[in-house]
């Protein structure tokens, strides 16, 4: 069944920016990265929680990127570096210095052996969870847009088959990735997510910011922003295209003047009838689409722009990282 009511019910309130979640599908914990360099756990089944930061050899600038891995976490942030951390101790047991600039985002493999990094330097890098090494390191992503400013690698996303890795950049350029051998085998082109405007500020922006296989691994979703009109407030409308593989063919291209801004996540349902985005401009936004039609089922916001969500083990719950909160989202059908 596709949802058809989607509620914010709880809503918790900081002083930071979290960019990044992960949850115990068992549990009620959740654990995320701000901006002030830490990464936390937070029982959101407490009355009155309160987040606990985790110790040790940390990061040194915005945590952008967090995994669960059993009972290891693996973060990543804008000092290039890696950090693993044992939950039960909250303590850090891995410092690794895996990229050139910024990282963007992480995501781990179907059988959480491996993790894959992206970042600035347009690089994806895969690294073995067990031992923190580096694996292989591949790119099909330029460093300069075609108006000659900086490109960054925003996305990357594992194929729940364990086939296939995607990876996207600013000007809309989707490589697709053997998750073995890391020979590209295929591209996706969305250049309406990339917007340059020479006239007010005379640089970039928009860019593709979130990536999902379908839970078959026969579709990739693509989101980000449609053309922007104010590049200082992301005066665009939020941009999904949908691809079947291995081929490319575009099923489904939808724009939302309604809720604006970056597509930040994308969640497929279990059984791949509907899509979950979220993202925002100043403020968020969670919509749900029927994945073959692309009809609207529900949508609704909040104050704060959000960066991430991750989900419990039914589907019903879902939990929002945002600026300067975290917000929960029940489901029902």
């Amino acid at each position: 069944m596709i949802p058809t009511n989607l509620k914010k019910t709880t809503e918790w309130r900081f002083d930071d920016i979290l960019f990044c979640i992960a949850s115990d599908t068992g549990s009620s914990r959740v654990w995320f990265g701000s901006s002030d360099f830490n990464v936390y756990e937070f029982d959101t089944s407490q009355e009155k929680p309160e987040r606990t930061a985790f110790t040790g050899d940390s990061h040194e600038s915005y945590v952008t990127g967090i995994v669960r891995v059993g009972n290891t976490l693996i973060s990543c942030g804008y000092d290039r570096r890696m950090v693993w951390w044992d939950i039960e101790s909250k303590h850090s047991i891995r410092r690794v210095d895996a990229h050139d600039k910024w990282i963007r985002a992480i995501v781990a493999s179907p059988d959480r052996t491996r993790v894959t990094t992206v970042a600035d330097d347009m690089q994806c890098k895969v690294w073995e969870v067990a031992t923190g090494n580096l694996l292989a390191s591949f790119s099909d992503h330029q460093s300069m847009t075609p108006h000659h400013f900086p490109s960054m690698l925003y996305a990357v996303a594992a194929s729940p088959d364990g086939k296939w890795i995607s990876t996207g950049d600013r000007v809309g350029h989707v490589a697709i990735w053997d998750a073995m051998s890391f020979a590209k085998v295929g591209e996706i082109e969305t250049p309406i997510m990339y917007t340059w405007d020479p006239r007010a500020r005379r640089h970039s922006t928009g860019g593709i910011r979130s990536l999902a296989f379908s839970p078959d691994s026969q579709f990739l979703a693509v989101g980000g922003v449609g053309k922007i009109g104010n590049i200082d407030h992301l005066d665009g409308p939020a941009r999904l295209e949908v691809f079947r593989l291995p081929g490319g063919e575009r099923t489904l291209e939808l724009e939302d003047n309604k809720k604006k801004g970056l597509i930040e996540q994308i969640v497929w349902s279990p059984d791949g009838k509907w899509i979950l985005t979220a993202g925002g401009d100043n403020n968020g936004f969670v919509t749900v689409h029927d994945a073959d039609s692309g009809v609207l089922a529900h949508q609704d916001g909040q104050d704060g722009h959000i960066h991430a969500m991750t989900h419990d083990q039914e589907f019903s719950n879902f939990h929002a990282a945002s600026h300067q909160r975290i917000t929960r989202w029940s489901m029902n059908s």
